[in-house]
């Protein structure tokens, strides 16, 4: 059964700017220290940060809350599988809220898709609850 539904669409070039602008200071704020390794070791650094801040709003708006009720940046983060695929982890607020959704007797899976074509990175995320054994 899914619980949550959230999409967003991030424009690489602001998103460019803006690491310009404030560098360490917004890098810091938004994303965790693994995202920012995989984010400059890539050839497309500010694609990469774009991808991941669009997954962050997508994950926001499928939990129901928004970035405004609570959840911080960091309590959202995209990691990869060794085949590449995106997963998302939530600690914290995030956390709390997702636990605060998923139906007793079933657990969450937050599923997530990435993709861009420049200027734009979007990001889908569906969180279904799985029923226990």
């Amino acid at each position: 059964m899914i619980i949550g539904i959230g999409s967003d669409l991030a424009n690489i070039e602001r998103i460019e700017k803006t690491l310009e602008r404030f560098g360490d200071r917004f890098r810091n704020r938004v994303f965790t220290e693994v995202e920012q390794a995989k984010a400059e070791r890539r050839a497309d650094v500010a694609g990469t940060y774009a991808k991941r801040w669009a997954a962050k709003e997508a994950c926001s708006k499928a939990l129901g809350t928004g970035l405004r009720m609570g959840i911080a940046w960091k309590d959202m983060a995209v990691t990869n599988l060794n085949t590449g695929q995106p997963e998302m982890a939530v600690t914290g607020w995030a956390a709390e809220r997702l636990a605060q959704m998923t139906p007793q007797g079933h657990s969450a899976k937050i599923h997530v898709t990435l993709t861009d074509d420049h200027p734009w990175a979007q990001a889908f995320v569906v969180i279904e609850a799985v029923p226990q054994p």
